[in-house]
């Protein structure tokens, strides 16, 4: 099985849509029981708290159910325990390196590494626009997936 973590700053936006994505993906895809998806925030400040409600509320436009998260903060045991480790922007990706003391197996990149356009994922908490959060994390997630069907990660 094919573990996935999603990282951003508060675990509340970006890698809780990043999670949910993934999961609904897998699940359309018939592949749910290849891949455990989860995501972790690399900062304190929103631990146990629900996604943000904007970001609910447009997972529910496309009847995506992310009920009962709440955030968490990546853990250095997280590097062993999960196989892809995948930030959402350069700070969160620095701050993956410090928390898991480094990346000596190549784990860890970032979501739109898996797009035509690497870069960061757009920060809603910031830029207030959920809906280009959505398109880049979407297209993050799509690519992604291509490629783990592809057979791309053999482990």
């Amino acid at each position: 099985m094919m573990k996935i973590l999603f990282v951003c700053h508060g675990n509340i936006c970006r890698s809780p849509m990043a999670e949910f994505i993934m999961k609904d993906m897998a699940a359309k895809a018939g592949l749910s029981g290849r891949f455990e998806i989860a995501s972790a925030a690399t900062s304190s400040e929103e631990l146990g708290n629900p996604v943000y409600s904007p970001v609910r509320r447009k997972l529910s436009e496309h009847d995506i159910d992310c009920s009962g998260k709440t955030a968490r903060r990546l853990q250095k045991g997280d590097y062993d325990k999960y196989d892809l480790l995948i930030g959402m922007d350069s700070a969160n990706f620095r701050n993956m390196h410090r928390i898991c003391g480094g990346d000596p197996s190549g784990k860890m990149s970032l979501l739109m590494d898996y797009t035509d356009h690497p870069g960061d994922v757009a920060d809603p908490w910031y830029t207030r626009d959920f809906e280009r959060t959505w398109r880049d994390v979407e297209q993050g997630c799509r690519g992604l997936l291509k490629l783990l069907q592809s057979g791309a990660f053999l482990l």
